[in-house]
């Protein structure tokens, strides 16, 4: 499994839950610390209120799995799959994401700040009204993407490719032109302005 960002590793577990099967499972305000859960199916659960702190996700199945007001606190999610899933108003600071699936998944408000996705498929995702700062996507496919009034400040974007992805309302201050892929994207005119300086262009009233 790939490293944290900045060489971090994921903290041990401390217990393990394997093979089990909670298709369709509900699980309100509950609490689970360093647990590592293997193989299991968590497809069409629902989590609200819940905390996961520090716990690893390996090969578990989130497809179509509804999540509100759930805690992921620096968690760990190895070859996952995300299919249709939906986070809203959820907290994922510090976690990291290797070789999942994302299709068609979508995300509004919380906060996924410090989060690693470095080279994820998340090709016809939807990111809006969320905080991403310092968001590791660097060699990132998000082609067709939505990102809509997200903030990437600080976003580590080198190499990833945004072609037809719509970005308008988002601060992305921190993507560099020359080193990002931007083709067909669609920005905002204040957007617009803070792609030509990035590229040295002065900006005049006409």
């Amino acid at each position: 499994m790939a490293d944290r960002r900045n060489g971090e590793h994921a903290p041990p577990t401390e217990s393990t839950v394997r093979g089990v099967d909670w298709y369709g499972r509900e699980l309100i305000q509950e609490s689970h610390t360093r647990v590592e859960f293997l193989d299991v199916d968590m497809s069409e659960s629902v989590t609200r209120n819940t905390v996961f702190t520090e716990c690893a996700f390996r090969n578990v199945s989130f497809s179509q799995s509804i999540h509100a007001n759930t805690a992921f606190l620096n968690c760990t999610f190895t070859a996952c799959q995300f299919f249709e899933a939906e986070f809203t108003g959820c907290k994922l600071t510090g976690s990291m994401f290797d070789r999942c699936t994302f299709s068609l998944l979508t995300a509004s408000g919380g906060d996924w700040s410090f989060v690693g996705l470095p080279g994820a498929d998340l090709r016809g995702t939807k990111f809006a009204g969320l905080r991403m700062r310092e968001v590791d996507l660097t060699f990132a496919r998000c082609q067709k993407t939505v990102f809509r009034d997200v903030d990437l400040s600080g976003a580590w974007l080198s190499k990833a490719d945004f072609t037809s992805a719509d970005l308008r309302g988002s601060d992305i201050s921190s993507l560099d032109p020359l080193t990002t892929t931007i083709s067909r994207a669609i920005v905002d005119s204040s957007q617009a302005t803070v792609l030509a300086t990035a590229l040295g262009v002065q900006v005049v009233p006409g």
